[in-house]
C-alpha cells in the first residue's frame, strides 16, 4: 500500500508545474483558516501535574522517614504447610508519628487465622515502639505490647515489653533496603494463658518501577523462642505512590 500511494504521487509530479502551485497555496490557506478558526489547535497542550519526586517516592516506603504517616500493609497467605486447604490474612493499620530524634510507631493488625474446623476474625494485639534515631538510618528502642485482641486465638493475652532495632538505606533512587528486628516477653496478663518469647525479623526490599511505581517484599519472620516454634514466609507486593498538591500518599 505504501509503494502503491508514492507511485500515484509520482506521477501527478508529472503535470505542470502551475498546478502543483496552485494546490500548494490551496492548502496553505486551508491551513490558515483552521489554525485562526481554532487557536487552541496551535497552543502547546497543558503540562501535566508534577508527580512525586525521587526523594518522595524514596522516602514513601522509609520506616524512618521523618514525616506522620498512616499506612495499611495487608499480607494474605495462600496456602500453609500444616493446613494446606486454609489460608490467612493480616492487615496492619499503622501510625507513625516524629519528635525530634524520636520515632514513634504504633502497629495494630486486624487477622484471620485458620484453625482445625473455622477461621476466627478480629483484632489482634496492639504493639508500639519508640527508636531513637542514631542516625537517618538506624535507629533502637524499647517495644510494648497490650492484649487488646478480640479472641484468644488473634492475640497472646499478655502485657509485653521488649526491644526493636531498624535499618533503611535509601540512598540508591532505584532500590532501597532494609530491616526491622523485635523482640518481646510477657510480664504480665492472664495466668491461663502461655508466657511469651517472641522474634520477629521483617527485612524491606523496595525496586522502583518509575511513575510512582513500585515492587516491594516485606515479610515477617516470626520466631516464638518459648516453643520453639517459627514461621517464615515469603512475600511479593505491588504499589504506587501518589501526589496531590504537597501531600503525598
Amino acid at each position: 500500500m505504501m509503494n502503491t500511494l508514492r507511485y500515484h504521487q509520482d506521477s501527478h509530479s508529472s503535470h505542470s508545474t502551475g498546478f502543483l502551485n496552485i494546490r500548494c497555496l490551496l492548502l496553505t490557506g486551508l491551513c490558515l483558516v483552521l489554525l485562526t478558526a481554532f487557536p487552541a489547535l496551535a497552543e502547546d497542550p497543558p503540562k501535566a501535574k508534577s508527580g512525586p519526586s525521587t526523594e518522595e517516592l524514596k522516602q514513601a516506603n522509609n520506616p524512618l522517614a521523618d514525616m506522620i504517616a498512616f499506612n495499611i500493609q495487608n499480607y494474605y497467605v495462600p496456602k500453609l504447610y500444616d493446613l494446606p486447604d486454609k489460608v490467612s490474612n493480616t492487615a496492619w493499620a499503622r501510625f507513625v508519628f516524629p519528635t525530634g530524634r524520636i520515632l514513634w510507631r504504633a502497629s495494630l493488625p486486624v487477622s484471620t487465622v485458620p484453625g482445625l474446623e473455622e477461621s476466627t476474625s478480629g483484632l489482634g494485639d496492639l504493639n508500639a515502639f519508640a527508636a531513637y534515631l542514631v542516625t537517618n538510618q538506624f535507629g533502637i528502642g524499647p517495644l510494648v505490647a497490650a492484649p487488646t485482641a478480640s479472641d484468644d486465638a488473634l492475640g497472646t493475652g499478655k502485657w509485653q515489653a521488649g526491644a526493636a532495632v531498624v535499618y533503611f538505606n535509601a540512598n540508591s533512587p532505584q532500590l532501597q533496603f532494609g530491616g526491622l528486628a523485635t523482640w518481646q516477653t510477657s510480664f504480665a496478663g492472664d495466668d491461663d494463658r502461655d508466657d511469651t518469647n517472641l522474634l520477629a525479623l521483617q527485612y524491606f526490599a523496595i525496586w522502583q518501577l518509575g511513575n510512582g511505581t513500585y515492587l516491594r517484599s516485606a515479610p515477617i519472620w516470626g520466631f516464638n523462642l518459648e516453643t520453639n516454634t517459627y514461621n517464615v514466609p515469603l512475600g511479593l507486593g505491588i504499589g504506587k505512590v501518589l501526589k496531590t498538591g504537597n501531600q503525598v500518599y
